[in-house]
């Protein structure tokens, strides 16, 4: 982990610079309300899943900073969970919906993250990574300030965010937007996609 946590710096002023509003888009993807738990993976101050809080049983917001969980905690009806996307402290199949909203590239790990995520989803569930479109010439030049600002952003583009869910059951598709990108990945109902 960096010396210089730069969401917990940030963490008290956040959403004063990314407003919450509705996910729409996200929403048109997402199969809600489902009667299991949700999963808002690097979610950090909630401002996403707090829109999703009357769409499953119950939501959890997971963040490696205990500052920005710190913000979600404030929000009722979240459960935040201080952890690497890596390494989450939650059973097979424990999820059936998985949201990451722009933070896949913010991950120690990716590939490991994919893994992680792909473990925690219930078959018949759906995982919907949002991430910054990377064709796009505005976000090339996002990518370049975040590593200008030290971050240790890796932004990938949407079929190499694909690629990362090889799994042979996984359903895999990219929905594009104008800047964002979502890759959608489900996993069949049958026993087999244990």
């Amino acid at each position: 982990m960096p010396a210089f946590d730069h969401f917990d710096l940030l963490a008290p002023f956040y959403e004063r610079f990314i407003h919450p509003r509705p996910p729409e888009d996200l929403l048109a993807h997402l199969h809600l309300p489902v009667d299991g738990a949700l999963l808002d993976a690097g979610g950090g101050t909630g401002r996403v899943s707090q829109f999703l809080r009357d769409q499953a049983r119950l939501v959890v917001v997971a963040d490696l900073s205990c500052r920005m969980l710190a913000q979600a905690r404030q929000k009722n009806g979240l459960c935040p969970v201080c952890s690497h996307t890596e390494r989450l402290p939650f059973p097979d199949h424990a999820f059936a919906r998985i949201i990451m909203v722009d933070a896949l590239h913010h991950v120690c790990d990716q590939r490991a993250t994919a893994r992680e995520l792909w473990r925690l989803l219930q078959p018949g569930g759906r995982l919907i990574i949002e991430e910054p479109d990377l064709r796009r010439f505005a976000v090339k030049l996002i990518a370049l300030a975040e590593k200008l600002a030290l971050m240790r952003s890796h932004f990938l583009a949407p079929p190499d965010i694909a690629a990362l869910f090889d799994e042979p059951q996984a359903q895999v598709s990219v929905i594009a937007g104008t800047f964002n990108v979502w890759v959608v990945v489900e996993k069949p109902a049958s026993p087999s996609a244990a």
